[in-house]
């Protein structure tokens, strides 16, 4: 499986970068790790678990030891580092470019870069963008939309009715994501986010109408560009021999890059109002988070007036 990657162009980019030194065009530079490291070990001369994959942050601490250094020892530390050859070396808070650094940068083609932000602020955010850039990802098939809040995976055969429900779902003032194929990107260990390939955003096929812009006819707050996913929604065909759960009882997940998302398998039959019961199930998902189980405390009743009427015999 290819590697996922980042270009350092779109780095530079993001995070506005002063271009102090590149060996090449920025856009041919990938960077494949979400983790970012200080070198203040490396310039002491300690190579141990060194990953040159990573961007490499020099701020005030490594800036300042290397100052207290003569010309020589400064020359000797920064070349043994950069001979290690590291994807990219940040020099944050628009500190000073010792002449050594950039000889250094030069001699074993290490792209040099600088930025005015604090080295704090800059690592937290670079590494944020990281995670989501080169998050682990799979494309389904299937349409993604936001139900009062809640992100809802649909998934189902084709021409069950994904598309016409997450129309009737939009029109009733919530949003769409995604129709057809939807990009996950496992984001952290417990959250996904779905998005649309970009050729086909804000677009939904319709049979029988066509290709239908979302946008366009509904407004910009009918769409949504991301949006984490909290519940999975399986339509099926009704099957008349088949046993449905019919108190909310079963807990029934999917995996999706190795994260149990809850999901609901909905009988789907003509007459029955999908995008009804899609709201219901986004607020009831909801309340659930929120720690309140209807379908536990239903049971619960149930069961107390069960044992009520076995003590009065």
């Amino acid at each position: 499986m290819e590697k996922i990657s980042v270009s350092l162009e779109l780095i530079i980019k993001e995070f506005n970068l002063e271009e102090i030194y590149l060996p090449c065009d920025a856009k041919d530079i990938k960077v494949v790790r979400s983790a970012v490291n200080r070198p203040g070990l490396q310039i002491t001369g300690y190579f141990d678990h060194f990953e040159e994959e990573r961007v490499q942050i020099i701020g005030h601490v490594e800036h300042d030891y290397l100052g207290q250094m003569s010309s020589e020892d400064r020359a000797y530390r920064l070349n043994e580092f950069f001979s290690h050859k590291p994807v990219a070396v940040v020099v944050s808070t628009d500190l000073e470019i010792f002449p050594e650094l950039m000889e250094a940068a030069k001699t074993y083609e290490v792209p040099l870069l600088r930025t005015s932000t604090t080295t704090t602020t800059f690592l937290a955010a670079l590494i944020a963008y990281l995670d989501v850039a080169l998050a682990p990802r799979i494309t389904r098939h299937g349409v993604l939309v936001e139900v009062y809040g809640e992100g809802i995976l649909i998934l189902g055969d084709s021409g069950i009715g994904k598309s016409e429900c997450a129309i009737e779902l939009v029109k009733r003032g919530h949003r769409l994501i995604a129709d057809d194929a939807v990009e996950i990107k496992r984001v952290s260990a417990k959250t996904l986010v779905g998005s649309a390939p970009e050729i086909i955003r804000h677009y939904v096929e319709l049979r029988g109408i066509g290709i239908v812009d979302v946008r366009r006819i509904f407004g910009m707050g009918a769409v949504k560009m991301t949006e984490k996913i909290d519940l999975v929604i399986k339509f099926e065909h009704w099957d008349q021999n088949k046993m449905y759960d019919r108190f909310g009882l079963d807990n029934e997940t999917t995996d999706i890059l190795g994260i149990k998302i809850p999901t609901i398998t909905i009988p789907v039959r003509p007459g029955r109002n999908l995008a009804v019961i899609l709201e219901i199930a986004a607020m009831n998902n909801r309340q659930k988070k929120m720690g309140y189980n209807t379908a536990e405390e239903f049971n619960k009743r149930l069961m107390g007036i069960y044992e009520g009427k076995g003590e009065d015999r």
